[in-house]
C-alpha cells in the first residue's frame, strides 16, 4: 500500500445502472481505503436545485442554467479534490455531464479511468485518449484501483 491515506474517487456518469454500487462493493471487499464522491445522482433534485434554492425562472433555459451553476458548486470542488476520476458512459442516454467531467479532469490533470462498453470505443476515442485506463466493467475498475492503491494484482 502506498500509504495509510484515504483516496478520494470521483464517480461520474450515467445514473441508470448499478455500476457505482458494484465499484463500491468491490472496493469494500478488497479493503481499499477509499471514499467515493459524485454529483447529485437524483435527476429530479439535480434539475430543480437552482430554482428550489434561488427562485423560479420564466423559461426552461434559465431554469437549466441556474441548476447547472448550482450543481457546479459541488462538482468542481469534488473533481478538483479527487485523486482519481472514474467516468462511466452508458449506451442509452447522451451523457454530456460525463463528457464535461472527463474534459475537466483532463484539463486539471486528475488521473482518469473511463468505463464503457466496447461498442462505444470509437465514439469515445478522444475521451479514452485522455484516460490512463479504459475499463469495460466495474470489476476492472476495482482491480485498477486495487493495483493503484495497494500495488497488488
Amino acid at each position: 500500500m502506498m500509504s495509510n491515506r484515504i483516496w478520494t474517487i470521483y464517480l461520474s456518469g450515467e445514473i441508470h445502472s448499478d455500476w457505482r454500487e458494484r465499484i463500491a462493493q468491490g472496493a469494500e471487499e478488497a479493503g481499499l481505503p477509499v471514499e467515493f464522491v459524485s454529483a447529485v445522482t437524483d435527476h429530479d433534485v439535480s434539475d430543480k436545485c437552482g430554482v428550489e434554492i434561488l427562485g423560479v425562472e420564466a423559461t426552461g433555459f434559465w431554469t437549466d442554467h441556474k441548476g447547472a451553476k448550482v450543481n457546479a458548486l459541488r462538482t468542481r470542488v469534488l473533481l478538483e479534490e479527487a485523486d482519481i476520476v472514474v467516468v462511466r458512459f452508458g449506451d442509452k442516454y447522451r451523457q454530456w455531464n460525463a463528457a464535461f467531467d472527463a474534459g475537466y479532469a483532463a484539463a486539471i490533470g486528475t488521473p482518469m479511468i473511463t468505463l464503457h462498453d466496447r461498442e462505444l470505443t470509437h465514439a469515445l476515442k478522444e475521451v479514452d485518449a485522455a484516460a490512463l485506463a479504459v475499463a469495460e466493467t466495474p470489476e476492472q475498475v476495482v482491480r485498477l484501483l486495487t493495483y493503484t492503491i495497494k500495488g497488488t494484482l
